[in-house]
């Protein structure tokens, strides 16, 4: 597949992990360790799995690689959620982790569609 740097999904991912960390440290104290830990694993799970599977030999292995990103998305999806629910981060910044959430996640999905063209 290549650099996995050059892989937008990546850069998208890796801005996603950024994003978090800010507002994972705004998440009460008690928080931080069950809801703040199982965001920070999600989120690195997304732009770590783009890099490995990146590295893998041919599409069917990349797209393991994929799918696992891809359940990490939905994963943060439901955080998001749930730390909305609770008022744990303001509006303005949770709108800025949906966006970049979905943004990588059609990419993600787009190398998914990629890589199933490939193996027809």
């Amino acid at each position: 597949m290549g650099d996995f740097k050059e892989l937008r999904a990546w850069q998208e991912a890796k801005e996603l992990a950024v994003l978090s960390k800010a507002a994972i440290a705004k998440l009460p104290r008690d928080e931080r360790y069950a809801l703040g830990d199982q965001w920070r694993r999600a989120a690195y799970s997304v732009g770590l799995n783009l890099a490995e599977g990146a590295s893998r030999r041919g599409p069917t292995e990349f797209r393991r690689y994929l799918d696992i990103a891809r359940s990490s998305l939905h994963e943060l999806e439901a955080i998001f959620e749930l730390a909305t629910a609770q008022g744990y981060v303001p509006d303005s910044e949770m709108k800025g982790l949906q966006v970049t959430r979905a943004n990588c996640a059609r990419m993600v999905y787009g190398l998914l569609r990629k890589m199933s063209d490939r193996s027809r």
